[in-house]
């Protein structure tokens, strides 16, 4: 036992030290509870004094420092040049088509005005590429998506899809925007389910050349970015059709990445066989100019399909070092992850920019208070810090998580391992999926917050909202990515009883399987103490005995529906205990790299007042969650309590940095208060603000 079983020895009488049996039932009663001195009861005390504690330090400056990380300079450029130039901003009222080509005059700005070249680090250095992108999205959220397209998505195809020839040919007019172009993938009748897609690119070997076509109506590729107004190619996705010895019949090789020119590069007219339709106006985003394609036998040359991973000859032979057709694909989408790790990522950015908002509004609004004495602060009302603390926690908390996601991606990148593609894959699904979902409804909670003002145009959350709404669809619907979460723990938990290893994102579980799922501690369970719930192994203890519970019911119910409804059926069956457990991982994995986060801060008041704000986002959702805990009796109801008040309090404390925290965000004015027309923001907000304390 630790050393806090040598306080209640001293209270044993000299006879009961005599008899080891009663000695040990003593011992447990005294654990179980515990006298009002016993240093695991005297939560209460620091609660009750909690508002007479003195504010912590802490500096702003230092705290962005830590948190900015390397690539602030470039953020920095990009803020500084639009910060020049107020025509670039985008003002309230704007119609699409102005707005369009709004977008595209910041994209070519950005580029050759500020010099700042994104694609040369798409691979060499992809997390600076993530540290513009969120800048860029943070100013304009479509000039974020409408650089994405076109770096990310077609540049981003050509470099990882394609081979030498083709970054030889392409590679400068995607990087200075003379080649701009299209990720077509997405069709009007399929959108998650790409192995489904229609389109066919069929080869001739009379010609050398492949025949893309659309077949019907639902193979019209859909919401495509850059396609309406812009772009000149498309990276088309078609199922590649090769001749056999049987000239009336075709092997279908799976899904292919091709080149295909759209658009003629000279008057920009759309090319032969070639039908651009527009998509119109959007919920948000309307700075994005999406568009339909379909393909009437649209030839290309050979050379156009990109053929990392399988390859036509001119006699029509084909080659792969893949031998399957899953394997294939599975290694295309591999290299295609990119795009849902810069989404993550960005979700944070919109999220650190809401709460800003909505948190320094609410320190300056003054509503109520008691009688005959000024009013006070909104944030010092218990409901706006419920509403807006542990938001600011999960802030953080994600922005450390995506930062850890963003390195494990450059290392992939970099070393091509097998394991580490795979890990990837899953931890970016999990990641896009919780933090879009996350934000999505954060930003509706800040409005609110924010009361009639929030309502203001002018004051983003509208925009920021609508625009942000689609990242919870595009690059993978939320529940799809969560569902592939959860059946990669299901198949690590199958490996395990076949003497398989975990991989490195899930290897906590080969601890939690064989320790968590024991009955819990009768003695740990009615801890109380402040130090003991604000123990990062309390705290990640709990996060991982939840996780490590869902996996292994999910894992029996599934065997057991199985049986009767089959593999299919037992997964709907079971389909939404699975996305609970993908969600609990995930939160596991966050609250891992906050910990790590804290322990690695150079700055010691940055580091406590980190340290603060990661236990608030931990036994905030220890709390929210407190039913499972309290069925599996993994928490006494006593300790429920202590947690709940102590969560409170940390709630409390947090408000009381919070200006500090969201100041260490570093977000230009700009950026934080949209200017209204062609104003200044300074000029825009003179009088606006006078009044309302934004």
């Amino acid at each position: 036992m630790s050393s806090s079983s040598t306080t209640p020895s001293s209270n044993l009488t000299d006879d009961e030290q005599q008899q080891p049996t009663t000695r040990r039932i003593r011992l447990l009663s005294l654990h179980l509870n515990p006298p009002l001195h016993h240093p695991h009861n005297h939560h209460h005390l620091h609660l009750q004094a909690c508002s007479s504690r003195a504010k912590m330090d802490v500096n702003a400056d230092k705290l962005s420092a830590y948190l900015r990380g390397k690539h602030r300079d470039v953020q920095e450029r990009v803020f500084e040049y639009f910060n020049s130039r107020p025509d670039l901003q985008t003002p309230i009222e704007i119609l699409k088509d102005d707005y369009r080509e709004l977008c595209m005059n910041q994209l070519l700005g950005v580029v050759r005005e500020a010099g700042i070249r994104p694609f040369r680090y798409v691979v060499e250095d992809p997390a600076k590429y993530f540290a513009i992108i969120e800048a860029v999205g943070s100013v304009d959220m479509s000039l974020g998506i409408k650089l994405g397209v076109q770096y990310s998505l077609w540049g981003g195809s050509v470099l990882n899809l394609g081979t030498k020839k083709h970054k030889d040919k392409y590679f400068e007019g995607i990087d200075n925007l003379e080649y701009l172009g299209c990720f077509a993938m997405t069709e009007l009748h399929h959108g998650s389910n790409v192995q489904g897609i229609q389109t066919i690119a069929t080869f001739d070997p009379l010609t050398d050349e492949f025949i893309i076509t659309t077949p019907n109506d639902g193979a019209i590729k859909w919401w495509i970015g850059n396609a309406a107004v812009h772009g000149k190619f498309a990276t088309v996705f078609a199922k590649l059709m090769l001749p056999t010895h049987d000239k009336n019949e075709v092997s279908d090789m799976g899904v292919h990445a091709f080149i295909v020119p759209i658009r003629d590069l000279k008057t920009h007219q759309t090319l032969p066989g070639v039908e651009i339709n527009d998509c119109g106006h959007k919920v948000g985003l309307n700075g994005v100019d999406n568009g339909a394609l379909r393909f009437r036998d649209v030839r290309i040359p050979r050379d156009n399909l990109l053929n990392r991973f399988g390859d036509v000859s001119r006699d029509g032979t084909y080659t792969s070092a893949l031998p399957t057709i899953n394997k294939r694909f599975a290694a295309t989408l591999g290299e295609l992850v990119g795009g849902r790790v810069g989404l993550a990522y960005s979700s944070v950015g919109v999220l650190k920019i809401a709460s800003t908002i909505a948190i320094r509004y609410s320190l300056l609004r003054q509503q109520f208070g008691p009688p005959k004495k000024p009013e006070i602060s909104i944030l010092d009302y218990q409901s706006q810090q419920h509403k807006l603390m542990p938001m600011l926690a999960s802030t953080y908390a994600f922005h450390f998580a995506t930062v850890h996601l963003i390195e494990k991606y450059s290392q992939m990148k970099k070393t091509h391992d097998e394991q580490l593609v795979a890990d990837v894959h899953a931890l970016s699904a999990g990641l896009k999926s919780y933090v879009t979902s996350y934000t999505a409804k954060s930003l509706s909670i800040c409005r609110e917050a924010c009361g009639g003002h929030g309502y203001a145009a002018v004051n983003r959350f509208g925009s920021l909202r609508n625009d942000h709404d689609i990242f919870q669809t595009f690059e993978g619907d939320n529940t799809v990515l969560l569902q592939q979460v959860a059946g990669d723990l299901l198949k690590q938990y199958q490996e395990k009883f076949r003497g398989g290893t975990f991989a490195v994102t899930w290897s906590y579980l080969r601890e939690s399987m064989n320790t968590y799922l024991s009955q819990p501690n009768p003695v740990t369970a009615r801890w109380e103490s402040e130090d003991h719930l604000r123990d990062p192994k309390f705290q990640l203890d709990a996060f991982r005995y939840r996780t490590s519970r869902l996996l292994q019911s999910a894992a029996v119910r599934l065997r057991k529906h199985t049986k009767t409804l089959g593999s299919f059926g037992a997964w709907n069956r079971c389909l939404n205990h699975l996305l609970t457990l993908a969600e609990s991982h995930i939160e596991t994995v966050i609250l891992e790299n906050f910990i790590e986060a804290v322990k690695s801060c150079p700055d010691a008041n940055s580091q406590a007042a980190m340290k603060l704000v990661c236990d608030l986002y931990a036994l905030n959702l220890i709390w929210n969650d407190i039913g499972t805990y309290r069925n599996v009796d993994y928490v006494a109801p006593n300790k429920a309590k202590a947690i709940h008040k102590l969560a409170d309090y940390l709630s409390f404390q947090v408000k009381n940095i919070a200006k500090e925290l969201v100041d260490a965000f570093d977000l230009p004015d700009h950026v934080t208060r949209a200017p209204i027309g062609k104003q200044s923001p300074g000029e825009a907000y003179a009088e606006y603000t006078q009044f309302v304390g934004f």
